[in-house]
């Protein structure tokens, strides 16, 4: 079952991440843009940025590990229950929100 400390791990594996804080949460941001933060330590939940698109893909997967809330509404980004991701899909799901905050020079040196 991942935790925060793998979030950081693979976001930490990217260029130019930092930990930091997002509405007073622990976050991790590309360049002081934020693409992952832990919405509270309570609930368990991490929310990834990503393309509407695939948050509508997630969520119509009936996988219990994706929601939303009102809140996030027509916004890009996922609810993702760190108790139930599986791993694997959550590097996936780090990487991607990186790419979508990074900006597109640091993202193709990467993949250069």
């Amino acid at each position: 079952m991942p935790d925060w400390g793998d979030v950081v791990r693979i976001g930490c594996a990217l260029p130019e991440v930092e930990e930091s804080t997002w509405y007073r949460t622990p976050a991790l941001k590309v360049r002081r843009k934020g693409f992952a933060r832990l919405r509270a330590e309570s609930d368990g939940l991490l929310v990834l940025m990503c393309p509407m698109e695939e948050k509508e893909a997630l969520l119509a997967s009936g996988d219990p590990a994706y929601s939303t809330t009102p809140h996030y509404d027509g916004h890009g980004s996922i609810l993702v229950d760190l108790g139930r991701v599986d791993p694997g899909q959550l590097a996936e799901l780090v990487e991607q929100a990186w790419r979508r905050r990074a900006p597109t020079t640091l993202v193709r040196a990467y993949d250069a």
